[in-house]
């Protein structure tokens, strides 16, 4: 079918052009294309509202005052008697107990826990330091899915992370979404 510019409308023109693109590619090949191009469409829609989710309830989101203070809240309830309330853990940490086991690591810029990305700090707080390194390893950090939700090991972690200093914050970020 051939159209002459002068003699066609806008819809005959789209018509036309939705016919020679039928023909040349196939109507099941154009049903195919735009049906992956409708899924590609969901998929990418997905990811993106994903991503936002992450970056706002992860290390690289801005935490409500709300969640960090929940968390603080927690942590001094929770964490504090063995990681100190001001974040900074049992002196000497670095070294073994006698019992063969470390003392409690700092959360603050100090420590290392800044060098791990959020997937690990969330199953050591719920697992447990033992059940993440596995191998026999033995620790005095508990688990705390019995006693803790995952909300507030999110929380707990907020917080800890609000505490650290830019620099660590952005190193954290990296780690975490380079897992």
């Amino acid at each position: 079918m051939s159209i002459a510019a002068g003699d066609a409308s806008l819809a005959d023109l789209a018509l036309a052009w939705r016919q020679r693109i039928s023909e040349a590619i196939g109507i099941e090949n154009l049903k195919r294309g735009i049906g992956i191009t409708v899924a590609g469409g969901l998929l990418a829609g997905s990811v993106v509202a994903a991503g936002w989710y992450y970056a706002n309830t992860a290390s690289g989101g801005v935490a409500s005052a709300e969640v960090v203070s929940q968390g603080r809240q927690i942590y001094s309830d929770q964490c504090a008697a063995c990681h100190g309330a001001d974040l900074e853990g049992q002196p000497d940490w670095r070294s073994p107990l006698a019992s063969d086991r470390l003392p409690a690591p700092p959360h603050d810029a100090s420590g290392h826990t800044w060098h791990h990305p959020d997937d690990v700090l969330f199953r050591i707080v719920k697992e447990g330091t033992a059940a993440i390194v596995g191998g026999g390893y033995e620790s005095d950090m508990p688990g705390f899915a019995d006693v803790l939700s995952d909300p507030e090991i999110r929380a707990v972690l907020t917080y800890i992370k609000s505490t650290w200093p830019e620099r660590e914050r952005r190193y954290q970020e990296r780690v975490s979404e380079a897992n």
